[in-house]
């Protein structure tokens, strides 16, 4: 009963895997899932599963299939009654809504790769932080019961009995004495550990408005969900920028908005002060991500932007991501400098976000390269 109950579970978790993936494109652009997350699991609304079933209804009451009826009449009733679809009075019976499943961010991101083929990452080599884990792969007399070996116990009461002359073939009967009780034991193992740091650089000036900001908060889910089913350990930094950039928390980097210039030079300096600190590229995989309308305040600006991505962040990063989020205020023009300055540069990743239909699609060109 137990095997069939799992296979079920099973059965009903592909199910839902798969209308996840039918419905992968319209969860992304909504962002429904995200006001759902808990700590380590997510919260999805999916399309309403049953299982198919005949429904009977009362005897002598007519209907299709018994007593009058022409094909194409609904069974169960009329079209006209509420709760059918129609017009008239409060019905009684039970209406049928979303079914909301939980989902594991692990899951959530297996589900994310298939659906876009995304490649697992190459880690740039090891890292240097170590962690420690216990593994039970040791065998010892002594213990608690809660970790004794049954199988170990019983093969040393066996070759005990017979060694004894105790043991009879045809009445096996095997009884451990506090001698042959065996127990695992853990023996602790230090291995390094691959980290990486993802820090997110946002143009808050007066051109990014709600729907903007929207746009980045839900593409920064996704690649979180994503980097963290990569790496053991994750740490995200949040930089703001106007004409003067300052590292704010995550509720902060979302909500704020502000006005004046954009010198978009003070954020990458920000971001590459931060990483020379705190995050040694021998001991870290390094994600920078910006996202702004691609205004500059001068060209100027703009050289000086290219020289500390060119002498500061690349030579660091596993790659660099420029989202620019459309904007009815926005230029655009910072997108094709970098295209200009960049051509050839493998770790330079650049996504025009029109709207939020083409979330899917900066996902894929951010994550698809495996770096």
């Amino acid at each position: 009963m137990s095997l069939r109950i799992d296979q079920d579970h099973a059965r009903f978790r592909n199910i839902v895997r798969g209308k996840i993936r039918e419905n992968l494109r319209r969860y992304v652009s909504q962002g429904e899932m995200m006001g759902k997350q808990g700590k380590d699991l997510v919260s999805i609304p999916v399309p309403y599963i049953d299982i198919p079933r005949f429904r009977f209804n009362d005897r002598q009451s007519g209907g299709v299939g018994q007593g009058e009826g022409e094909p194409g009449d609904p069974i169960g009733g009329s079209q006209g009654q509420a709760g059918q679809g129609g017009a008239g009075r409060a019905g009684s019976e039970p209406g049928q809504h979303a079914l909301e499943v939980e989902l594991s961010l692990d899951e959530l991101a297996d589900i994310l790769g298939e659906e876009l083929e995304l490649p697992n990452i190459q880690n740039k080599g090891k890292s240097r932080i170590v962690q420690k884990r216990d593994r039970y792969v040791d065998i010892r007399r002594v213990g608690p019961n809660s970790l004794r070996h049954f199988k170990r116990t019983f093969r040393s009461a066996l070759r005990r009995q017979i060694s004894m002359g105790t043991y009879d073939p045809k009445r096996p009967v095997i009884v451990p004495t506090r001698e042959d009780f065996r127990y695992r034991s853990f023996k602790t193992e230090v291995e390094p550990v691959a980290n990486a740091v993802i820090i997110y650089m946002m143009d808050v000036s007066g051109s990014m408005g709600d729907e903007q900001k929207e746009i980045v908060r839900i593409e920064s889910f996704w690649i979180d969900t994503w980097l963290r089913k990569q790496y053991e350990g994750v740490e995200t930094r949040f930089i703001i920028h106007d004409a003067t950039a300052r590292e704010v928390d995550r509720d902060t980097f979302f909500r704020t908005r502000e006005s004046g210039g954009t010198m978009i030079s003070s954020a990458y300096e920000l971001c590459a002060s931060i990483l020379e600190a705190d995050y040694p590229a021998s001991e870290w995989n390094i994600y920078p991500y910006h996202f702004s309308d691609g205004d500059n305040w001068s060209v100027d600006d703009t050289y000086l932007c290219v020289k500390i991505l060119r002498d500061r962040i690349l030579p660091v990063a596993n790659t660099f991501g420029y989202g620019q989020v459309n904007s009815p205020y926005g230029s655009g023009q910072f997108l094709k400098d970098l295209k200009e300055h960049f051509p050839n540069e493998e770790k330079m990743i650049v996504s025009e976000i029109r709207d939020r239909d083409a979330i899917i699609e900066s996902i894929r060109e951010f994550l698809g390269k495996g770096r």
